[in-house]
């Protein structure tokens, strides 16, 4: 089980792509971090590493890398 199940954001209620660059989960697991004693890990960089690691998809709706970055998440398995 991975260390912050609860931290996966619902695909279903992101904002609109390029619109935001936080999420309630990016703060939760920011602050998180920081207690642990992390530093540099503002809920803005921990939103981009959220992307990144394909946690979440906020490509624009037409945008080929959406329906890439679907598929490539509904084919992952979560070790």
């Amino acid at each position: 089980m991975p260390p912050y199940p609860d931290y996966e954001p619902d695909q279903h209620n992101l904002a609109e792509p390029q619109t935001v660059s936080t999420c309630e989960e990016s703060v939760a697991l920011s602050k998180d971090l920081k207690k642990k004693g992390w530093k540099f890990v503002g809920p803005t960089t921990v939103y981009a590493f959220m992307q990144a690691m394909g946690l979440i998809n906020d490509h624009a709706k037409g945008c080929v890398g959406r329906s890439k970055a679907e598929s490539a998440r509904k084919k992952f398995k979560r070790p």
